[in-house]
């Protein structure tokens, strides 16, 4: 399990969703056609939405167990494995910086696993509703206060608002909102 870090929030800024190209781009260098797309995820991906300065990327592969045959290839661009990290057909990889700093953060899955539509429809809920994304803030600064120093506990302690919210935003993907 990677360690916990300092739950930094700043605002939301124009060159992240470049750096998401750029890194695709280096993805798909290395998995080829094993690499199916590339969704950007996570608050970086949300226009107007503060966040932790850390890209959450979701590679969509053809196989997992092809993806852990070539997981070197990953390792070359400087990338860490963490395995399933607590979710069940996922490969959690991350990116630091020279300082030690994460920089980006690969959550790995098959075409048909749940988690690529709840991670795009949260991401789309929220750049379609504004006032949705306010809350979320909030939520996020609210976590942050409690939990300064370990990222583990902020995600944690706002993983309530998110679950809810996600409800919504499944919803709303799938035409019910």
């Amino acid at each position: 399990m990677p360690p916990p870090i300092k739950v930094e929030l700043v605002a939301h800024s124009p060159h992240w969703a470049t750096s998401a190209d750029a890194e695709a781009a280096r993805l798909r260098t290395v998995l080829g056609d094993l690499l199916v797309t590339v969704h950007h995820v996570g608050s970086t991906s949300v226009p107007g939405l503060c966040a932790k300065p850390i890209l959450d990327l979701l590679p969509v592969v053809r196989s997992v167990e092809i993806l852990d045959e070539r997981r070197d290839a990953l390792e070359r661009l400087g990338f860490r494995s963490w395995g399933e990290y607590g979710l069940a057909g996922r490969r959690y990889f991350t990116l630091d910086d020279a300082a030690g700093t994460r920089r980006v953060q690969l959550h790995c899955f098959e075409p048909n696993s749940d988690e690529i539509e709840r991670h795009v429809a949260f991401r789309d809920y929220l750049r379609a509703d504004p006032r949705a994304a306010r809350e979320y803030e909030a939520e996020k600064r609210r976590c942050r206060d409690l939990h300064p120093d370990d990222s583990h506990a902020y995600s944690d302690a706002k993983s309530p608002w998110i679950e809810r919210a996600l409800l919504a935003a499944l919803n709303l993907a799938r035409g019910r909102g």
